[in-house]
């Protein structure tokens, strides 16, 4: 699979300390309507560390059903030890996916060895496509662009969702890329460079909302219209930081319950409602 384009990593709605498969159900429907390229269920966005086994199979399973095979659906699925992300893809294994992605390892800060290890035992356990995720900033550990060389040489291992924080690094992958695969941006401030500099995409929390001009962006770099599309960058670029002031994805939580898309603003502990001030900020923009 070509991933590109405009991918949402999902959130989880709750209420009441369940999952509101409700509001899952009708956000599915919202975005697929809105012209999205697929959607990724469960990441770190979807709050997948508070997400227990059981939960985890319901949420996939209720989004596949949604989903109807309208447009693809990856699934969040990494950890930081291999054998339990290797036995988890049994269970997704079960269901029509188009892939997995699969975090770096976290806390335990691997080397790069340690690194390609993981992901080889991960590819040599399905056959499903791998979408490789770096953001070090949370991991603790980056991965170099000469490992994700030598993971792109594994017959699934297909793209990434590139978090590094490193401008420099992402542009030299960028502009020196392995081939046949596919680089998307999870640096959603740096979505219009990513994408001038030949990316292909965005695995973006904040096209939660304006997902529209979001897909416009893309279609219009797609199309060589740069100057039109940074017109509409520049609407996009001063919210983007507020969406990110406080903890994803608190924010974004609190304006799609605002907006009525989902029912309740509730996220699970560690994280806590968004405060006051940021409340302000926020009704502002909607």
């Amino acid at each position: 699979m070509k991933m590109q384009g405009v991918w949402i990593p999902m959130i989880t709605p709750f209420i009441d300390e369940q999952v509101d498969f409700k509001s899952l159900k009708k956000m599915v429907d919202y975005y697929i309507a809105k012209g999205i390229h697929g959607i990724i269920p469960l990441a770190t966005t979807g709050e997948s560390p508070t997400i227990d086994y059981d939960e985890y199979e319901a949420i996939l399973a209720k989004t596949l059903e949604y989903v109807d095979e309208r447009v693809p659906v990856i699934v969040g699925l990494g950890g930081n030890d291999t054998k339990k992300v290797v036995k988890q893809l049994k269970t997704v294994g079960k269901y029509k996916v188009n892939g997995i992605l699969s975090v770096c390892p976290y806390y335990n800060r691997p080397a790069q060895q340690g690194i390609y290890e993981h992901f080889l035992k991960i590819s040599e356990a399905t056959d499903l496509d791998i979408v490789l995720y770096n953001i070090p900033y949370r991991t603790g550990v980056n991965i170099e662009n000469e490992t994700i060389h030598r993971l792109a040489e594994l017959k699934n291992i297909v793209g990434l969702k590139d978090s590094c924080g490193d401008v420099k690094q992402s542009m030299r992958l960028l502009l020196d890329r392995p081939d046949n695969f596919s680089i998307l941006t999870g640096e959603d401030i740096l979505y219009y460079l990513s994408l001038t500099l030949g990316g292909d995409g965005g695995i973006l929390a904040s096209a939660h909302l304006e997902t529209e001009t979001f897909i416009d962006i893309y279609e219009k770099v797609k199309n060589n219209d740069h100057q039109s599309a940074l017109k509409s960058w520049q609407k996009l670029s001063d919210v983007i930081p507020l969406l990110f002031e406080e903890p994803n994805p608190t924010p974004i939580k609190y304006i799609l319950s605002k907006l009525g898309i989902i029912s309740s603003a509730e996220v699970r502990l560690p994280l806590t409602p968004i405060s006051a001030g940021l409340q302000k900020k926020l009704d502002q923009i909607i």
